[in-house]
């Protein structure tokens, strides 16, 4: 069982909260199997919102397959230090050192930044206080504009509902687009909100559109990206003729039913690698029979766009040509 931590504070903000443990929530819902806890230096924890929380005082004992996230609060409720104390801080640089993944919604970054965790990584908050965020680590890489960003195994995130989208990556990295894509349509929400450096799932950057033909072969394609799966079986599992879904799909998507399932496997094995496998290993994992083609898109996959400081960002969800052209 994988635990999900929230650590509180006072004045924390509600939504910065709700978002992601409603995430993690459901996915215990559908049968993933994850435990939420909620710790917090005090059993009754006041909200910017006006709503007390109750919480634990004690931590549960932690393993690198758990995720800690540090909400975010009211900048202005705190001095320049935060409201996160040592011993708190100490645990969230101890999981991080340990293997674990350590994560922050809107202000959390900071808590994350006195941990020591933000030194010589990307990282983002929310666009109010970015520049003090900056100012107060310097060491910090702070990418602006984004709604989160991934950096071994650091992730923070812009607050607020962006705290969504950034579970939901989570999910789609540890259980696949799928799972995602099935959490999402639980919370009515679009899983399409882009983070950075196209680390959203290809689901979440191509599912804001209305055909239900089109969505029904993206679920196929979500749930066997890693499978062989032709586009005439595609298509007698949806319904619609080839011609037609190869339209559909062109027209809502800018892909082919090939192109968004070979997106799906590039993302996949991307994370892979990122991971410390090889790229022969990722590529049998998702499903190209040796890795010359997943090296070939992956080549093609260039940069297109510049961040902070010179780091290259790919582009706001365009594919590469090869995937475009399917």
């Amino acid at each position: 069982m994988a635990r999900v931590v929230f650590l509180l504070v006072p004045q924390v903000h509600l939504l910065d909260l709700a978002g992601p443990a409603q995430v993690f929530s459901t996915a215990a819902d559908l049968g993933y199997d994850y435990q939420l806890h909620y710790v917090a230096d005090r059993e009754v924890v006041p909200t910017v919102q006006g709503v007390p929380l109750v919480a634990g005082r004690e931590w549960p004992e932690l393993t690198r397959d758990d995720l800690v996230v540090v909400p975010g609060w009211r900048p202005r409720a705190h001095g320049p230090e935060g409201p996160v104390g040592p011993d708190d801080l100490r645990r969230l640089a101890d999981h991080h050192a340990a293997g674990g993944t350590v994560a922050s919604v809107c202000a959390g970054a900071y808590a994350l930044g006195r941990a020591g965790l933000l030194d010589g990584r990307r990282c983002t908050t929310h666009h109010e206080v970015q520049d003090d965020l900056a100012r107060r680590h310097p060491a910090a890489r702070v990418v602006r504009d984004v709604l989160y960003v991934v950096d071994d195994r650091v992730v923070t995130s812009a607050g607020i509902a962006s705290g969504i989208d950034v579970a939901l990556h989570l999910m789609a990295t540890r259980h696949g687009p799928a799972a995602a894509a099935r959490i999402a349509r639980v919370l009515v929400v679009y899983a399409r909100r882009n983070g950075h450096e196209q680390q959203a799932s290809a689901m979440m950057r191509h599912r804001s559109h209305l055909s239900d033909a089109v969505h029904r072969a993206q679920d196929l394609n979500d749930a066997r990206y890693d499978r062989p799966l032709p586009l005439a079986d595609l298509c007698a599992e949806v319904g619609v003729a080839e011609r037609t879904l190869t339209r559909l799909f062109r027209q809502t998507t800018g892909l082919t039913p090939l192109g968004y399932q070979q997106l799906l496997r590039v993302e996949r094995a991307e994370h892979l690698i990122g991971h410390g496998a090889t790229v022969e290993a990722a590529a049998h994992a998702v499903g190209f029979t040796d890795a010359r083609m997943l090296r070939r898109l992956r080549a093609r996959a260039t940069p297109t766009r510049t961040g902070p400081a010179g780091s290259s960002r790919p582009g706001s969800g365009t594919p590469p040509a090869a995937i475009r052209a399917g």
